[in-house]
């Protein structure tokens, strides 16, 4: 079996080995050395003519590491020899990783061949050295208008996107991916942390049907392996993503679904280390391993990384220290809401929910913020209406509320959009609005160009000019 973890041939039997194996503890392994390996180093050993690999995480004494291993530990034993890979983990990489579906070691998942790589890299790499690096601060369009109106991506930046089971999230992922691919020319990367297996499955074959596998690279962690899998499986896909960045220079849009999975996996190596828990019983390096994944997701003079992040809060708890982490490093937050879903409002983005740092004169520009503004005020009043009209009936209100509530309506229901990769299971063609169309319509709005027509008029449609 060819090791794909280093950019050298690995260990041969007929080498001395670097030591054995002490003790096995579930996913902990306990390694006695003639030498001591740094930490992170990759070792391994051969069981029935298959590698297992170890990363190095503690220092014991000056005999004994403690490692977690990357495969499952059955038939592992005391006494086996460990040899040493000479490196931490590596990847291969090539521009054909493009279209395939690998796992943290860069093996294909979906039947097709090896690849065939022309260089490894370095899991653990760096972040660009600060002189290369370029500030974010353009929008990307996603031709998404709810998005691209209220809650604007960074290029280059990283945006939360927020929701449970069944509002949306898989879709939205789905569309961003297309967009980038379309408008900007770029390449996906998919890092799924923690997955159950017939989600990535249904998610493989869907990316497939919608045509956006062809400029897509995934890489799975899945739920049943080791937590050091779904622990560094996603340094291993933003690995690809700044390969892709640097020798591509197009637009990569990194997808990590979801990056909760990857602190519970930290939470869960911390323990099997013994180390002492923190707040809320998260590991004492929480911080520090959020910022190490967070950091390498930048901009250089090649290219931009622009990351979504799917992001689960435990009993919808924002303070938590997990959720805490992350947050700090964001710059945008999508939060799709149930109430929407529910009232067949799609995507289900809230948007007075969700927000942007970009949102302010200085970076949008006047008319921007202004007709942003604009939406958000007619929103938020018709959201204070509501309890209102439930109980006395819109007739009750002003003439200039009702005017209010009949705008922010149509409004709302203006945001909603068919998909471009939904449309072979709805039968609607999806529509990409450019973000200048949306402002004029968005003007027209709030002008009441509108108000003679009807909701339906609005609803799941792109532009308004086909309704004038």
């Amino acid at each position: 079996m060819t090791n794909p973890v280093a950019d050298k041939k690995p260990a041969e039997p007929a080498l001395a080995p670097i030591g054995t194996i002490a003790e096995v503890h579930g996913p902990v392994v306990v390694i006695r050395c003639e030498r001591l390996p740094p930490l992170r180093q990759a070792l391994q050993t051969q069981l029935d003519s298959e590698t297992y690999l170890f990363e190095v995480h503690q220092h014991l004494d000056q005999r004994h590491v403690r490692a977690i291993t990357l495969h499952r530990t059955a038939g592992l034993r005391r006494g086996m020899p460990v040899y040493d890979t000479g490196a931490p983990l590596h990847v291969p990489v090539t521009p054909e990783c493009v279209g395939r579906l690998l796992n943290i070691f860069g093996e294909p998942m979906d039947g097709g061949d090896p690849l065939v790589a022309r260089e490894y890299r370095n899991i653990h790499a760096t972040p660009a050295a600060l002189w290369e690096a370029v500030g974010a601060g353009a929008i990307l369009e996603t031709g998404i208008k709810v998005i691209d109106l209220l809650c604007p991506f960074v290029r280059g930046g990283k945006t939360g996107l927020f929701g449970g089971a069944g509002v949306g999230k898989t879709v939205l992922v789905m569309e961003f991916m297309h967009a980038v691919a379309a408008l900007h020319r770029g390449v996906s990367v998919f890092a799924g942390v923690g997955e159950r297996i017939r989600e990535g499955h249904e998610l493989w074959h869907e990316m497939r049907e919608a045509g956006v596998m062809e400029q897509t690279l995934m890489s799975f962690g899945q739920m049943d392996e080791s937590p050091g899998v779904r622990f560094r499986v996603g340094l291993s896909a933003l690995t690809y993503a700044e390969y892709l960045r640097d020798t591509l220079q197009k637009e990569v849009l990194f997808v990590m679904d979801n990056i909760f999975r990857f602190v519970q996996a930290g939470s869960e190596i911390s323990s099997l280390l013994g180390r002492m828990p923190a707040t809320v019983g998260y590991q004492p390096t929480l911080i520090s391993e959020v910022a190490e994944l967070q950091d390498r997701i930048l901009s250089t003079r090649a290219g931009a990384i622009t990351a979504v992040q799917a992001v689960y809060v435990p009993a919808d708890d924002m303070t938590d220290p997990a959720v805490s982490a992350i947050f700090s490093h964001l710059d945008s937050s999508v939060v799709l809401s149930r109430a929407q879903a529910g009232k067949g409002i799609y995507p289900a983005v809230e948007p007075l929910m969700s927000s942007s740092r970009m949102m302010d004169r200085r970076t949008l520009g006047d008319r921007h913020y202004a007709v942003a503004e604009g939406v958000r005020e007619q929103l938020a009043r018709y959201h204070e209406l509501e309890d209102i009209i439930a109980m006395l009936g819109i007739e009750e209100l002003s003439e200039r509320d009702r005017r209010i509530v009949m705008r922010a309506r149509k409004l709302q229901r203006y945001l909603t959009q068919p998909f471009m990769v939904t449309a072979s299971h709805t039968g609607i063609a999806g529509v990409s609005v450019p973000l200048e169309q949306t402002l004029a319509d968005c003007e027209a709005f709030l002008r009441g160009e509108f108000d003679a027509l009807s909701e339906e008029d609005c609803y799941m449609r792109g532009a308004m000019r086909d309704s004038r």
